[in-house]
């Protein structure tokens, strides 16, 4: 079960609708224009400190490739640990706004994970350390440390709590 607050909606209007009643325009603009800039970065600490500036707790070593979207609405419910490296297109999100409500919930990426490329990664996961995704997987469902995982929606396929790690 992810872990999100629904916040209600009462009115006609969708909960997008709402936006700016949640989130302040101006800062809205700030974080899309430090994720866009980010996402084309090729320096990983020029990357880290430019997120870590719109409030994602990133880790030593993480490495964030090519055109990872991070969600631009609420930066600050992403953390990510030490030494984990996430695939080129990967999306992270926090926020679901759906017709009539909206949902937040913080990721949280564990130290030395490996996330493959173009994976969707869905507001309120915890993805335990040492824990390899494989590419294009929807992660809808946290994911135990030392575990391969992988598809759509996201399965665990190989369980390594042997401390051997899951490719050994």
């Amino acid at each position: 079960m992810r872990r999100v607050e629904i916040h209600k909606i009462g009115d006609d209007k969708n909960s997008l609708q709402h936006l700016y009643e949640t989130v302040s325009f101006w800062r809205l603009i700030c974080n899309y224009i430090i994720i866009s800039i980010g996402r084309r970065a090729p320096w990983f600490n020029l990357k880290n400190a430019m997120y870590r500036l719109i409030g994602m707790k990133i880790g030593k070593y993480v490495s964030i490739a090519a055109l990872v979207m991070p969600d631009f609405i609420f930066p600050e419910l992403i953390e990510i640990g030490d030494n984990t490296l996430i695939g080129y297109n990967t999306t992270i999100l926090c926020h679901e706004y759906l017709t009539h409500e909206y949902r937040l919930g913080k990721v949280e990426i564990g130290k030395n994970v490996m996330i493959g490329a173009n994976c969707t990664i869905l507001p309120g996961i915890k993805i335990g350390d040492g824990a390899q995704v494989s590419a294009c997987s929807l992660v809808n469902k946290d994911i135990p440390p030392n575990t391969l995982a992988g598809g759509v929606p996201v399965k665990i396929l190989k369980n390594g709590d042997n401390n051997e790690g899951v490719f050994q």
